[in-house]
């Protein structure tokens, strides 16, 4: 008997790792149109000039790390610890869980702040507008010429 409960509270803590992974997170802003651009091998750059700017949050990369690998484990462990019968059961997958959950929040805190970046809004030969973000606007101010090319935009 209690090496099923092991093997289901084992099948519960790799589907909630299986089921974390498999998130996605998208951190660009809602409202802006992000332009993608081909590969290195089929390059093309185009003209326009900066209507607007501003500063915006970036987030650094999200996703699954140690962190919450390592919280899930230790809480399912911790779980395990608590009830009998299926209430163990309940109480590991809750572990893991909360497990998973403080240990990305951890790594999350550890990774550091948010990055500044700057969001061009450019208005192109064809008439048609491209938001660009990027780490750094460098020397670009509104009203100037640029090339955007490989999703950043520089004066020319």
């Amino acid at each position: 008997m209690h090496t099923i409960r092991t093997i289901t509270a084992a099948a519960g803590i790799a589907t909630l790792l299986t089921l974390t992974a498999c998130g996605t997170v998208d951190n660009r802003p809602s409202n802006t149109t992000q332009t993608t651009y081909p590969t290195a091998s089929n390059q093309y750059a185009q003209y326009g000039v900066v209507e607007s700017m501003q500063m915006v949050r970036q987030e650094s990369s999200g996703g699954i790390g140690a962190g919450t690998i390592v919280g899930a484990v230790v809480g399912g462990v911790l779980g395990n610890q608590v009830g009998k019968g299926s209430g163990n059961t309940a109480a590991t997958v809750l572990g893991a869980a909360g497990g998973a959950y403080a240990g990305h929040q951890v790594e999350k805190n550890n990774r550091g702040q948010a990055a500044d970046a700057v969001q061009l809004v450019v208005r192109m030969n064809d008439g048609s507008r491209v938001t660009v973000t990027q780490d750094a606007a460098g020397d670009v101010r509104v009203g100037d010429r640029v090339v955007v090319a490989n999703g950043t935009a520089r004066r020319y």
